[in-house]
């Protein structure tokens, strides 16, 4: 009998953040001192609590888009990326990949109200919300106990997490640093469009859109059609170029990891493109009915 091929959706149960971290820390003990996850245990709490509404000073998450499960996707994704670059190259600096994970959970603070930020929701500082991540950030590293040089390292990876800033201007002072900034960049796409929930939460990103004012969508569907060829124009030339196709690396954790040859987020990713491409050739009176599968 055939065994059915592997999937990435199948490989962790995304709706139990205990499981997504799990994970995330068997990826890093392949490499690395389990005692060192303590820190990251610790941020991953802390994101939870300032999501929910019950971090001092801080209101609830209340963009449906950039919430929890897009932190989580990316959070797993990056652990993933790191670990195959290990099998690969050997293993990075364990306070960087330390302070690489942090960065990543945190990487989406900007979107966060504080509590004298009343009304509208955290949509609204869309065009802003990498430069309010890196100023959490710069508080919260310190806090957490990180030297000076890894809050400067947590900072500069949110940077790359940036479509408008040129990436060459963020100072990187080595090597590492660098390759772990753009993987970041990386994986803050790839984790999203492979996610099993990327293509219904495309209309919460409208919405999210918006409210924010950015130009060039008019309608739910025109972000549809747009996100297709977003992929197609703008984010494969990244990955590959800009940020020197450090992602491939997450195919040498599937092979070490699970004995496929294939990188699974690729696979997913070009899943979801072509059925989002189906339902606007096919169906587009359709989409909202659509995009809610149930495979």
């Amino acid at each position: 009998m055939n065994k059915k091929p592997l999937q990435l959706a199948r490989l962790v149960n995304m709706n139990i953040p205990e499981a997504i971290l799990e994970d995330v820390k068997n990826n890093f003990i392949n490499f690395y001192d389990i005692r060192g996850f303590d820190i990251v245990r610790k941020a991953f709490k802390d994101m939870q609590k300032l999501f929910s509404g019950n971090y001092t000073g801080y209101r609830m998450c209340n963009t449906p888009y950039h919430d929890v499960t897009h932190i989580s996707d990316v959070l797993l994704a990056f652990s993933r990326l790191v670990d195959g670059y290990n099998i690969k190259e050997g293993p990075l600096p364990a306070d960087k990949v330390r302070a690489g994970l942090i960065a990543t959970i945190m990487h989406d603070t900007g979107y966060i109200q504080q509590d004298s930020e009343s009304g509208g929701t955290g949509a609204k500082y869309t065009t802003e919300h990498v430069q309010r991540s890196v100023e959490f950030l710069g508080d919260y590293g310190p806090k957490m106990g990180l030297k000076e040089d890894m809050v400067r390292l947590a900072m500069n990876m949110v940077k790359s997490t940036s479509l408008v800033m040129d990436i060459g201007n963020i100072e990187f002072i080595d090597e590492d640093n660098r390759i772990l900034g753009y993987m970041l960049g990386s994986d803050d796409l790839m984790g999203q469009m492979a996610s099993r929930t990327y293509l219904e939460k495309l209309l919460f990103l409208y919405d999210e859109f918006q409210e924010a004012s950015i130009p060039g969508y008019n309608s739910e569907f025109d972000l549809l059609k747009k996100t297709a060829e977003f992929y197609d124009s703008l984010v494969a030339e990244r990955l590959d170029k800009v940020l020197e196709g450090v992602h491939r690396y997450s195919k040498e954790h599937f092979i070490k990891r699970y004995k496929v040859k294939q990188d699974l987020y690729t696979e997913a990713i070009e899943k979801q493109l072509n059925y989002l491409k189906n339902i606007i050739k096919n169906a587009p009176g359709r989409y909202k009915e659509k995009l809610r599968r149930t495979k």
